[in-house]
């Protein structure tokens, strides 16, 4: 039992704040609550028709949900009095605490809590549409269900917009965290997925308090076969200042947000109208379809449209097997070209069991999919004519057994009555064809694996940058393979040192970017004769590596949230201008790095493009792991590039190294 059961499943509700508690009242009238409402005011007799009490103390027993509707500094008398008394938790309306740079009090309220939940503060409430229980203060868009999804938003102005949806989606919950000050976002998600009722959740994510505790929340959705899907702002802005790597530039924003996402396997889209829809693929079919998709059309023009948008989102198609295309042949004839996108023309159109049939005999054939419908305007037409391949729709989900999608390319031209009667047929309809392809690919995101967690996360420190030679003796006792070196405080101390042969690279030392400063000299035969570098604190000269076949970048750096993030892309001088990565949150194996490399749009490059030699990618992996395995262990450290690393056809060798340590 969840310490939240109380405050989201209430016998009975008190409501303080005139006005707000009017509001609170009405909204519980129209859902048909069917406990007691209990109106508290010091001198109001009544309240919306209810008998108000002058106190707290003076209710019948101590109430299982409270909302306080009154100022900030009242709320913390009150919340102190409900903890005291037993009350089972409150919603905190009241704006004015740490967004507004009043920590304090905020730390003065979740000090009079104690041990009992409160939504809030700065919060507008929580919705039970289940059993008609509203701590909400406003209007709302929804009705009551008897299944559904949960809305959980830290923004309450962007969940009241999704409250208002016309686009068929049964919703169960709305719930605000606000500031979150006690009750956080993996805690309140997790006792909504605890309801039985609930379906899915959609959640507007402007900050993940706890990475660990998220990562167990989506486990344990999967496990009760129950989709997540969010949407994460602020995904323009860095997760922190750019130091002096390259890192911390293509690794901010969101690319930590939705790597941690994806590997714990919580969908993830851009807009509320894709959320939406997602959510409608949950709420019908569950956490995950399948990737092979297929699409049917009367049209040429919607099936290279669909084509077109699908390709962004990176959805398959798969051609027709040959047992289906014969199948289809025998039906549609010579003239309809027989592929995937399918254009099925209009031969059929009206005849029920051709229609089933086509529809049936594709479908059979693949995962899932997609049937492209505009109904005409029911006001100003006559959409009955349609009816015939909405009724196939259904009748070939059933006898496939897999999931159909009656998509239309135009939001508004399929009602929500109509959505809501398919989805009774257990069919569920997607409203504009790009949203739906986005919320068709989400709903493919693969689970997380079985209890992966994230490493703990540090808070940012200050940290000192290790001269390139530390850094290459801190990597090779890592394992890291690094080119043969000699260090000195001057050229000359550099030629008496080295014993190798040539051809050799020459760096200054004391520089973050070398090659920027003109610190870095390479293909030298002899080192003799070489002119001093401006600003250069000592030298380093290494072996050159002249056999690499790609230059790749590594980068791992402290996140304050997700612990340990890794990067890898595209390397060398050009690394910000390609801007080609891919980043992962630790720990990972060498099998999920060397699977995300593939990922970047450059990796024909690596893997034998047009006869060039492959780079031994596994060895990329197997680096990046070590490099992984020793941020983990030390927890001095706060960054480490390798950029480039020269990767050949066999092996791989980090050639420059930035690395920050505490």
């Amino acid at each position: 039992m969840s310490r939240l059961d109380r405050l989201l499943r209430p016998r009975h509700i008190a409501v303080l704040g005139a006005g707000w508690a009017l509001n609170v009242i009405e909204q519980c009238r129209k859902m048909g609550f069917q406990g007691p409402v209990w109106p508290v005011h010091p001198t109001k007799a009544e309240i919306g028709g209810l008998k108000a009490y002058a106190s707290l103390a003076d209710l019948p027993e101590a109430p299982d949900a409270t909302f306080i509707g009154v100022n900030r500094f009242a709320t913390i008398d009150v919340v102190a009095e409900l903890a005291a008394m037993g009350a089972g938790g409150a919603i905190c309306f009241a704006s004015g605490w740490t967004e507004a740079g009043e920590p304090g009090l905020q730390d003065r309220l979740v000090a009079a809590a104690g041990e009992m939940p409160i939504l809030g503060p700065n919060c507008y409430g929580v919705i039970n549409y289940l059993d008609g229980a509203l701590l909400w203060p406003d209007q709302h868009g929804g009705v009551p269900v008897d299944t559904g999804v949960a809305l959980v938003s830290q923004s309450s102005n962007i969940v009241i917009n999704m409250g208002m949806q016309a686009r068929g989606l049964p919703v169960a919950y709305v719930a605000c965290l606000g500031n979150a000050a006690v009750v956080g976002l993996a805690e309140l998600t997790g006792a909504l997925l605890d309801d039985p009722r609930v379906t899915a959740v959609g959640l507007y994510i402007e900050g993940i308090d706890d990475a660990p505790a998220f990562a167990a929340l989506a486990q344990k959705a999967r496990a009760l076969g129950k989709g997540v899907v969010a949407i994460k702002s602020g995904k323009t802005e860095l997760s922190r200042t750019a130091a002096a790597s390259h890192t911390a530039s293509l690794a901010g924003g969101g690319a930590a947000s939705s790597a941690f996402l994806r590997q714990i396997g919580v969908a993830e889209v851009n807009t509320p109208s894709e959320l939406i829809e997602t959510l409608k693929i949950f709420h019908v079919h569950g956490p995950q379809i399948g990737r092979r998709l297929c699409s049917l059309s009367c049209s040429g023009g919607e099936a290279g449209l669909v084509a077109d948008l699908a390709a962004p989102f990176g959805l398959e198609f798969p051609p027709v097997p040959q047992a289906t295309h014969d199948r289809l042949f025998a039906v549609l004839g010579e003239i309809p070209t027989i592929s995937n996108p399918l254009d099925y023309h209009t031969f059929i159109w009206g005849d029920g069991p051709k229609t089933t049939e086509v529809f049936s005999a594709m479908l059979e054939a693949y995962d899932a999919g997609i049937y492209i419908i505009d109904a005409p305007r029911a006001d100003r037409c006559d959409p009955s004519g349609y009816d015939p391949a909405f009724r196939a729709i259904i009748d070939a989900q059933k006898a496939a057994g897999k999931p159909a999608f009656p998509v239309a390319s135009m939001a508004e031209n399929f009602g929500e009555g109509r959505v809501q009667a398919m989805m009774g047929e257990g069919v569920c309809a997607l409203l504009g064809l790009e949203t739906a392809l986005a919320a068709i690919k989400a709903a493919q995101t693969p689970a997380g694996v079985a209890g992966w967690r994230p490493a703990s996360a540090l808070p940012p420190r200050d940290a000192v940058l290790l001269s390139e030679a530390e850094g290459k003796a801190l990597l090779a006792t890592a394992g890291v393979p690094v080119p043969g070196s000699v260090t000195g405080a001057t050229l000359a101390e550099i030629v008496a040192k080295v014993q190798f042969g040539g051809p050799y690279v020459l760096k200054g030392l004391g520089f973050a970017h070398k090659t920027e400063a003109g610190a870095v000299r390479l293909g030298l035969a002899a080192l003799d004769g070489q002119a001093e570098m401006p600003g250069a604190t000592g030298y380093l000269v290494e072996e050159m590596v002249t056999d690499a076949v790609a230059e790749v970048l590594l980068g791992l750096r402290r996140d304050p949230v997700y612990g340990v993030t890794l990067t890898l892309g595209m390397g060398g001088v050009t690394a910000e201008v390609l801007a080609d990565t891919v980043t992962l949150v630790l720990p990972v194996t060498e099998a999920e790095v060397l699977a995300a490399a593939k990922g970047l749009r450059l990796w024909p490059l690596l893997d034998g493009y047009r006869g060039r030699p492959k780079a031994d990618m596994s060895a990329v992996a197997a680096m990046a792991v070590r490099l992984g395995d020793l941020m983990l262990a030390d927890e001095s450290l706060e960054e480490i590039e390798i950029n480039p690393v020269m990767v050949r056809e066999q092996g791989a060798v980090a050639v420059d190294a930035l690395i920050r340590r505490v």
